[in-house]
């Protein structure tokens, strides 16, 4: 599976930007997919995911009610819509999918995503 991320960028405290991540290859073997973020001194954490049957959706804490993931009707491409950003949502954004049977159980664990995208740069300025 490769996936591709784009969409990162510059914007003001209280901005949207709109994420996206084109997977090719692998696609019967990809069970879920998602976002992670890394910011610089910080472990990568769990921002979003997707389970690619159903579309069960799983966000965290930290962006429940402001990020919406989804996927298009051909299931190629995964999006972030991120509203209300905030300085803390500064990251390196990651793209990730899954081959693991068992990640509808840990979506969140990071340790379930083999496949990773190579990042794409949001700043906030506030």
């Amino acid at each position: 599976v490769q996936l591709q991320a784009s969409g990162g960028g510059l914007v003001q405290a209280g901005g949207s930007l709109r994420l996206s991540c084109l997977a090719s290859g692998g696609t019967a073997s990809r069970y879920a997919m998602g976002w992670f973020r890394q910011s610089p001194g910080m472990e990568r954490e769990f921002v979003a995911a997707i389970m690619w049957v159903g579309g069960t959706k799983y966000y965290s804490d930290s962006v429940k009610g402001r990020f919406t993931i989804s996927r298009d009707s051909a299931k190629t491409t995964m999006f972030l819509q991120m509203n209300s950003l905030k300085p803390e949502d500064a990251a390196i954004y990651f793209c990730a999918a899954s081959s693991a049977r068992d990640v509808i159980l840990y979506p969140r664990s990071l340790r379930k995503y083999k496949f990773w995208g190579q990042g794409t740069l949001v700043t906030v300025s506030s």
